[in-house]
């Protein structure tokens, strides 16, 4: 079936065709090359079966809240407060950057916003107070991933509904690895900062803390409300989604940065995005249905008990697939096409649900600062006009630390797995 499906991806690929159509038209002609075109009749079925989630509605919902808090002016106020927080210290832009990713992480989401964002504003601020243009971006880049660990999460959402994991365990579960991974970029920062003397924030260009902790509440409010209304059981993920679109909206009207037009552009981006994801999850599933016919998960199944490939050999093996997996693909195609054949086989080993979805969601992230394909690594590059192969060698010291930080994961499932467990949420002991 692979091959079948291989060939007819290759030739729809270099058609130019959108990813959505080339993986459904593939699937499509594989079920007539294996002899299983009788069971097309069904496909709608299966299709409709897999985007009717309930957990699916959150999605588009915290895509328009992160949308209007983007466009809402939060990003002067979440720099700012970083700058108050961390500004002091040698290499201090960097750690305001890392940091903001951090707060803004905690409000759209997106590790692309994130870089987009901080891209615009705060790399021509640390070029200008002697930063190489290419370290700004390299970092900028490195820890825009944050975005999607730390709640709220579209591809943990997206995990969630995939695999039937529950939404809320596994935001909590992202808290603490999105910490790890911010402490890692902190200390990679420093040594920089040593290593090139960085310069420090000058005292007078500081803010003053306390009325910036004030400005800067609105903002911060979004994942209070979020995380407090889900954990403490006075909402569920899609009704913290929705009153997250109102908190935007409110910090955008506090902001003064949003108008008609750019509710229109973010309500118009926010269909856009959905829509993409949606269509994904249909022409993936439609892929997924022909490899339960043709037994694949089985056959995956059989082939690790044949090459003694254990608990921890199979978790390691998965995760090279992912990691290479995510340099060429987007992270929902990847996640909707590698883990309903895979991830069966970790949770048949003993593998916890939740941690196994921080872990590949983890991992499908370093992909987008890993080139040939890093979507940050794009973003970043068309922003600031740094070259991209130069930019792509500059993070390298950066990708190495997420990878270790990865490898830090699996062997300590601990860490993903603490917040679900003290809250009743996590599985195993």
């Amino acid at each position: 079936m692979m091959v079948w499906v291989g060939l007819a991806g290759a030739a729809f690929l270099f058609s130019g065709l959108a990813i959505a159509y080339v993986i459904g038209g593939a699937a499509v002609l594989a079920f007539i090359a294996t002899d299983n075109a009788r069971y097309l009749a069904i496909l709608p079925q299966q299709i409709f079966s897999k985007i009717d989630v309930f957990a699916l509605m959150a999605m588009p919902l915290f895509i328009l809240a992160g949308e209007l808090m983007n466009r809402g002016g939060i990003t002067g106020a979440l720099i700012n407060l970083s700058m108050a927080l961390v500004g002091r210290v040698r290499g201090g832009l960097g750690h305001v950057n890392i940091l903001t990713s951090v707060f803004f992480a905690g409000i759209s989401g997106s590790a692309v916003a994130d870089a987009a964002a901080l891209s615009n504003t705060l790399v021509p601020e640390m070029r200008r107070r002697g930063y190489s243009l290419t370290y700004a971006s390299a970092v900028t880049a490195a820890s825009s991933i944050i975005g999607p660990i730390v709640p709220p999460s579209i591809i943990l959402i997206f995990y969630g509904a995939l695999m039937g994991t529950s939404v809320t365990a596994l935001f909590l579960a992202g808290i603490v690895p999105g910490l790890v991974l911010a402490a890692a970029l902190l200390v990679i920062n420093a040594i920089f900062a040593i290593r090139q003397d960085h310069p420090r924030v000058a005292p007078q260009d500081m803010p003053p803390f306390l009325p910036t902790l004030l400005h800067s509440l609105p903002a911060l409010s979004l994942p209070i409300i979020i995380l407090g209304g889900i954990v403490f059981g006075w909402m569920t993920p899609t009704e913290a989604a929705a009153v997250a679109v109102f908190a935007a909206l409110g910090a955008g009207w506090f902001y003064a940065g949003l108008s008609a037009g750019s509710v229109l552009a973010a309500l118009r981006r926010t269909a856009i995005l959905s829509g993409s994801i949606f269509i994904i999850i249909c022409a993936v599933s439609a892929l997924g249905h022909l490899g339960a016919l043709e037994r694949i998960p089985e056959a995956i199944s059989d082939m690790v008990a044949h090459l003694g490939l254990g608990p921890v050999g199979y978790m390691l093996a998965m995760n090279v697939i992912f990691l290479v997996a995510g340099m060429v693909l987007d992270i929902p195609v990847a996640l909707a096409l590698l883990v309903p054949l895979l991830a069966p086989v970790a949770l048949e080993q003993g593998a916890d649900p939740v941690h196994l979805g921080i872990v590949l969601c983890f991992n499908l992230c370093i992909g987008l600062v890993s080139p040939p394909m890093g979507g940050c690594l794009l973003v970043v590059s068309a922003v600031t006009g740094v070259n991209y192969w130069k930019l792509a060698r500059a993070v390298i010291p950066f990708v190495l630390t997420q990878i270790a930080v990865l490898a830090l994961l699996i062997s300590v499932p601990g860490l993903s797995l603490w917040l679900p467990r003290a809250f009743g949420l996590g599985g195993g002991p």
